[in-house]
């Protein structure tokens, strides 16, 4: 709308200009009117070339804030699914989230058939097989988070601020709840500084290649979910590196 405006603007003035030299302007003269005519022009391409590349620019570099943020968000996500996996529970203590990876361990198992003989009455006997699930040893779940920044996971990048996780439980089925987290930040507070309407424009996103919504999330307080709202697009290093 602005680039539309200001061609609209340089229309207008140009016309102006032009009727102002044939009816006013002494022949002597135009030629200082021929020169602010070119600047005129110039600063028309000047300007219109940068309300195109703007919008160009910001999602350049809202893409590489927002890769930063999703990456420490993949790491709580995961740091809370291991917390999870061995004490049974999700935290919404972030410093105590840290000491976990650096202390807790994965039992590993093997599940064995055991030979059993159960009485089904009468005196009659009969032979079944139990499962048996049997721990033989122990893994650091730090193993898991090697070359991964844990330590400062809790940072929002770019900003001087933490990120709040929030636990709870939901009801999808009547008696059955099940333990949820969410973990979420304002999109304006990453992109401060930048263009104000395309921050706006930015918290509308509604999908496809953008992150949906106001802000950046992973979790969910309202559905039993461990995803994030991004694109797969920032999944993509995700898989290169599982390869």
């Amino acid at each position: 709308m602005t680039t539309v405006l200001i061609i609209i603007a340089g229309i207008i003035v140009t016309g102006f200009l032009a009727y102002a030299i044939v009816n006013f302007i002494p022949k002597k003269l135009h030629w200082i009117i021929s020169i602010i005519l070119i600047a005129l022009a110039a600063f028309l391409v000047y300007k219109i070339n940068f309300e195109i590349l703007k919008p160009i620019k910001f999602n350049k570099e809202k893409k590489i804030k927002y890769a930063k943020v999703i990456n420490n968000l993949k790491i709580l996500r995961d740091a809370e699914v291991a917390h999870k996996k061995v004490i049974g529970t999700y935290t919404s203590d972030g410093e105590a989230l840290i000491k976990f990876l650096d202390t807790a361990k994965y039992a590993l198992t093997q599940t064995r058939n055991v030979p059993k003989t159960i009485n089904v009455g009468g005196g009659i006997t009969k032979e079944i097989e139990e499962r048996v699930v049997d721990t033989i040893g122990y893994e650091d779940v730090r193993a898991y988070f090697v070359g991964r920044d844990y330590k400062n996971m809790l940072n929002i990048p770019g900003t001087d601020q933490k990120f709040k996780i929030e636990i709870g439980e939901i009801e999808k089925i009547a008696g059955l709840k099940a333990q949820v987290f969410e973990i979420k930040v304002d999109k304006a507070l990453i992109l401060k500084g930048m263009d104000i309407n395309l921050v706006k424009q930015e918290k509308e996103a509604i999908g496809g290649e953008e992150v949906r919504g106001e802000y950046i999330r992973v979790g969910s307080l309202t559905e039993v979910s461990e995803d994030g709202n991004w694109p797969p697009f920032y999944d993509k290093g995700d898989k290169k590196d599982s390869e």
